[in-house]
């Protein structure tokens, strides 16, 4: 043992276990409302409720666990938004990959992942890659998910004249996913620690009020349903071009994302020392998240919250995990949940990411141009995949359209004929 502290160094990073368990609880009920968000995704791929909870609550412990005995970072682990939508509406949605198909999609690409990031393949990559595009990604995904809520909330339907249209007010779903969204604006606004769990519990509690619950008999648990999820992941269509299009496309998104948070939270816990490791974590836990049965983890924003308490540890992260674990005994409850409740999460998490759109240059066309279509492609094509391929692909045009060519990196050249070749055999 370390007289620093013991394992997690306590004494060098100037904290305390009372300061990291009590960063740890907070950080677990700043982002607890994942299990359900999570799961309510996952099963409009087809995979069932119940073992999709138990895939995100041990693959959440797990990632938790690995953070905190690899890299001694106080950064959560837990399925990422965003990417559990490119899951369900792109992967299995839009390119008709079973969700079997789509968990293996998980693991090969949370294994390249790995592979880069004990190489020197991810700050290659960071560099190679303009800032622009990489932000563009976050704020289509973030656009993504907001459609996604107003759509399940009832707020946007389709309209018989045009596309999209606007949802029946007078309808009292609609009007509980109003309420909702409204409280979930408050609170954190407020600044409210468990804020998104507060204000599922409100909708569900309106929704039970309203009698608008979902009809889910006994609120009894079986763990039998898990074991058609665990390991169930097929690479059966290996030599297709849509799953390796898949791979690429969330390898792609994995990577990019997950520099830029774990670089954000390592500068904000004031150890920027421990990046490799904890990028490290994070990419072994996305490859073991399509073993558990679930979309790939990422180094969560609401890291943040714990940080901001004191956390400074792994343990801090242990102790979020550990809760994780403990959660299955609400398991029962989570079928209760309506749509109505979730929906104002998905599209305030949304409003969050759109808010990188501030980091964008606009002023060069050559480069504001191919963001803009991934930003726009991105939920109106409701594919993450094809808004990624149309903004890499324009980039290079126009640069060279433009006689600056020698601006477009060698593998943002490979990356780019890459997605075009995808398109030409894809639609050829």
């Amino acid at each position: 043992m370390n007289k620093s502290g013991g394992f997690f160094q306590l004494a060098d990073h100037g904290t305390t276990v009372k300061r990291e368990v009590t960063a740890g609880v907070i950080g677990f009920f700043t982002i607890a409302y994942i299990v359900a968000v999570n799961s309510f995704i996952l099963s409009e791929a087809g995979m069932p409720f119940e073992g999709a909870v138990i895939a995100t609550i041990l693959t959440s412990f797990v990632g938790c666990v690995v953070m905190a005995f690899w890299a001694n970072a106080p950064i959560l682990l837990v399925p990422g938004m965003g990417l559990n939508a490119m899951f369900t509406y792109t992967f299995v949605q839009a390119m008709a990959l079973s969700w079997q198909q789509a968990l293996g999609v998980v693991v090969l690409s949370g294994f390249i992942f790995f592979i880069v990031t004990v190489t020197k393949l991810a700050d290659w990559l960071n560099a190679s890659i303009p800032s622009i595009l990489k932000e563009a990604i976050s704020v289509g995904l973030g656009f993504f998910l907001m459609l996604i809520g107003l759509e399940k909330g009832g707020l946007i339907v389709r309209g018989e004249h045009s596309i999209l249209a606007l949802g029946n007010l007078g309808d009292p779903s609609v009007i509980i996913t109003v309420l909702t969204l409204i409280v979930t604006l408050i609170v954190f606004l407020k600044g409210i620690q468990g804020g998104f769990l507060w204000s599922i519990l409100f909708g569900t509690g309106a929704a039970w009020v309203a009698g608008l619950l979902p009809e889910v008999g006994e609120t009894s648990f079986s763990f039998t349903l898990y074991p058609d999820v665990f390991a169930a992941f097929s690479l059966s269509e290996w030599v297709s071009v849509p799953f390796w299009s898949a791979v690429f496309s969330l390898t792609m998104v994995l990577i990019f994302e997950n520099i830029g948070l774990v670089h954000g939270h390592t500068e904000l816990a004031g150890r920027p020392d421990k990046f490799k490791r904890a990028l490290q974590a994070n990419a072994f836990s996305a490859f073991t998240s399509g073993i558990f049965g679930t979309s790939p983890t990422v180094s969560t924003v609401e890291s943040s919250a714990a940080i901001t308490a004191g956390g400074r540890t792994g343990l801090t992260t242990l102790t979020t995990g550990v809760l994780f674990l403990l959660s299955v005994f609400a398991i029962p409850y989570m079928k209760l949940i309506p749509d109505m409740a979730i929906a104002p999460i998905l599209m305030m998490i949304g409003s969050l990411m759109i808010q990188n759109i501030r980091h964008l240059d606009l002023s060069d066309l050559t480069e504001a141009i191919p963001a803009l279509f991934i930003i726009v492609i991105i939920p109106f094509a409701y594919s993450i995949a094809d808004g990624i391929a149309a903004g890499f692909i324009l980039y290079p045009i126009l640069k060279i359209t433009m006689g600056r060519g020698r601006e477009v990196s060698k593998l943002l050249w490979v990356v780019s004929l890459l997605f075009l070749l995808n398109f030409i055999l894809q639609y050829a």
